[in-house]
C-alpha cells in the first residue's frame, strides 16, 4: 500500500511540474505575442545599431512611385558595409515607352553626404560619375537616388512612434517578427548618427510629411530582413536630376494632390513607397568611391 502511496505522489508531482513547465510556456508566448509598445519601441530603434554591429549584407531595393494616376517602379540590387557607411547598388530604371532608348542600370555608390552615380545620362559620358550633395536635396536622397539608402532606411527607425508588435510570420524561410508605427521625421534626424544626420535633417525638411508609416520584419538576432516606408514626397526638381524624376517622365505629376498638412513648398507631391529587403550578412564589401578626376564637371542636360 505503501509503495501504491509513493507512486501516486510520484505521479501527482510530474504532474504538476509537467502544468507548471507548459503554463510558464504559455505565459512566455502569450508574453511575447503581447509586446508592449514601450518594448517594440526599444527593439525597433536599435535596428540601425544591430546592423553596425552585423557589419555587412545584400541588400534589394525596390521604389514604386504614384503620381497623378501613374505608377512607376524603380529596382535596386547591391552590398552595403555599415560600419564605413558605403554602399554599392546597381538601379534599374522602369522602361520607357515603346521606341525609347532602354536604360541602363545606373551604378550608385551610396556615401556619408554624398550619392555618386555612374551611366546617369542626360549628358554625362559613361565613363564619368555625378556627385551629389545628399544634404542638398529635398528628400535627403532617401528617393531621389530611386533607391532609399540601407542605413538611412534603418536610422530613421531611430525615430519611431506608436510602435505596435503586429506578430510573428515566415519571410524568405525565416522566421521574423513584424511591428509597424510611424516615424517622426524631425525626431530621427535628431537621433541619427553623424554619418545619416545631414541627410534625415534635410528630408525632415523638404517631406510633404513629418510622419512617415513604416513596416519592418526583424529576424530572432534583431536584424532587418524587411522595411517599408510611404513617404511623402515633394519633387522640386532637385539638381540631380536623379531616378525620382521617372515620375515626371512617365507622365501625370502635374495633377498629384497636395499635402494635407499645411506645409506650403513648391512642386507637386509624389507618394512613394520603398522596399528594402536586407539578406546575406557578412559577405565582403569593399567599396571604393570614385577618384575625383573621374567625377564629372560640366552640365547636366534635363530631360
Amino acid at each position: 500500500m505503501g509503495q501504491h502511496g509513493r507512486a501516486a505522489r510520484a505521479v501527482a508531482a510530474a504532474a504538476t511540474v509537467g502544468l507548471t513547465v507548459l503554463a510558464t510556456g504559455c505565459s512566455a508566448d502569450a508574453e511575447a505575442d503581447n509586446e508592449s509598445p514601450a518594448d517594440a519601441a526599444a527593439t525597433v530603434h536599435r535596428a540601425a545599431d544591430r546592423l553596425i554591429r552585423e557589419g555587412s549584407s545584400r541588400a534589394s531595393t525596390s521604389m514604386e512611385m504614384a503620381s497623378g494616376g501613374t505608377r512607376v517602379t524603380i529596382r535596386g540590387e547591391g552590398v552595403y558595409n555599415y560600419r564605413a557607411s558605403v554602399g554599392e547598388l546597381k538601379v534599374v530604371l522602369p522602361q520607357d515607352p515603346p521606341g525609347a532608348a532602354r536604360h541602363r542600370p545606373i551604378t550608385e555608390v551610396l556615401a556619408p553626404g554624398a550619392l555618386f552615380m555612374k551611366n546617369r545620362g542626360a549628358g554625362v559620358p559613361a565613363d564619368k560619375w555625378v556627385r551629389v550633395e545628399s544634404s542638398s536635396l529635398s528628400d535627403g536622397n532617401l528617393v531621389t537616388g530611386g533607391a532609399t539608402d540601407p542605413l538611412a532606411a534603418a536610422e530613421l527607425l531611430r525615430g519611431a512612434r506608436r510602435v505596435t508588435y503586429v506578430g510573428e510570420t515566415e519571410f524568405a524561410g525565416t522566421r521574423v517578427r513584424h511591428y509597424r508605427g510611424i516615424i517622426d521625421m524631425p525626431a530621427a534626424a535628431r537621433a541619427a548618427s553623424p554619418a545619416s544626420r545631414a541627410s534625415l535633417a534635410a528630408a525632415a525638411k523638404g517631406f510633404a510629411k513629418d510622419q512617415v508609416p513604416f513596416d519592418v520584419y526583424l529576424d530572432h538576432e534583431g536584424r532587418i530582413r524587411k522595411l517599408r516606408h510611404r513617404f511623402s514626397f515633394v519633387n522640386t526638381k532637385a539638381a540631380s536630376g536623379g531616378p525620382a524624376d521617372s515620375a515626371d517622365r512617365a507622365g501625370g505629376a502635374d495633377r498629384a494632390k497636395k499635402a494635407k498638412d499645411g506645409k506650403n513648398r513648391k512642386g507637386v507631391v509624389v507618394d512613394v513607397a520603398s522596399t528594402t529587403l536586407l539578406y546575406g550578412f557578412g559577405v565582403p564589401a569593399h567599396i571604393d568611391l570614385p577618384d575625383t578626376k573621374d567625377i564629372f564637371a560640366g552640365k547636366i542636360v534635363e530631360d
